[in-house]
């Protein structure tokens, strides 16, 4: 007899959505992995068992799931990073762009002011080409626009992915100022899609400007929300040892997020608001849920 084990508790809805879901089906996100730790593939509709409010559902449609992962690298080479720290930029971005597993897109950005240097490609010949392409900017780089721009990127692309943003900036960053509620729009805006935002801020000697506080506080913000990594360091050599941790970190994620289930449930009672939903399988497979497949 095949083992029943419960993989998870989701509390559906998450807050407001529990009124909005009130509906015949429920569709989630589940990663699958065996007991060594490997993503479990080829589980169908009678593999799960789920229940909302532990009144038993029905598994109607199990999709697998292979969306691509695309990485946005926002990269200040400005002022405030400063030219000395140039070469420690290098040797971080080399790591990371090294440590991303094959088929991951990879577009680099420089942001000061923000501009491609390397346009969206799964050839590894071609970004890795990036770190050559960094040189010295004189303005101050752009963190808040960087990181808009990049939103509307994954706005833009109507395409099935998990979205990565990597944003190098320092606390003497230019640009406008911000308000609290165009921060608010572009975290809602990050939010909408998934993605997953890591903030790297150097503290610069010629810190103290409003805008660099801004970048600090949406830098944060973003890297909280979306369930990333927020570092802000003191030295420039730190960046060659950060960036690669954070590329060993994508790489992670992308071996959860690129195996994972679209399960689409009958619920029991299509009146009642979501309830709490339990998943479990007969295979002995564990795993985590999401609504929008997004694992940071």
């Amino acid at each position: 007899m095949r083992r029943t084990l419960a993989v998870a508790v989701f509390i559906a809805a998450l807050g407001v959505e529990a009124t909005l879901r009130a509906q015949d089906s429920f569709q989630f996100f589940a990663s699958m992995i065996d007991t060594s730790g490997a993503a479990v593939r080829g589980l169908t509709e009678a593999d799960f068992i789920v229940r909302e409010d532990g009144v038993p559902g029905q598994v109607i449609k199990v999709e697998a799931i292979d969306w691509p992962m695309k990485v946005q690298l926002l990269v200040d080479t400005g002022a405030g990073v400063g030219n000395d720290n140039l070469a420690h930029v290098r040797n971080g971005v080399r790591g990371l762009l090294e440590s991303l597993p094959a088929g991951v897109e990879v577009s680099v950005f420089g942001t000061a002011p923000p501009r491609p240097l390397v346009r969206g490609t799964t050839d590894r010949t071609a970004f890795l080409k990036a770190p050559g392409l960094l040189a010295p900017d004189s303005g101050a780089g752009r963190f808040v626009d960087a990181l808009s721009e990049a939103a509307q990127r994954i706005e833009r692309d109507k395409s099935d992915f998990f979205p990565v943003i990597v944003a190098l900036g320092s606390t003497a960053a230019g640009g406008s100022n911000v308000t609290d509620a165009a921060v608010e729009r572009l975290l809602q805006r990050l939010g909408t899609r998934g993605t997953t935002v890591h903030a790297v801020m150097l503290e610069s000697s010629s810190s103290g400007q409003t805008s660099g506080a801004n970048s600090v506080r949406v830098g944060t913000a973003a890297a909280e929300l979306t369930g990333g990594r927020f570092e802000r360091i003191l030295v420039g050599s730190r960046l060659a040892t950060l960036l690669p941790e954070i590329g060993r970190q994508i790489a992670a994620s992308h071996e959860h997020q690129s195996q994972q289930y679209r399960i689409t449930m009958q619920r029991p009672n299509a009146a009642a608001p979501l309830g709490q939903i339990t998943l479990g399988t007969r295979t002995g497979a564990r795993g985590f849920l999401s609504l929008d497949g997004h694992l940071p």
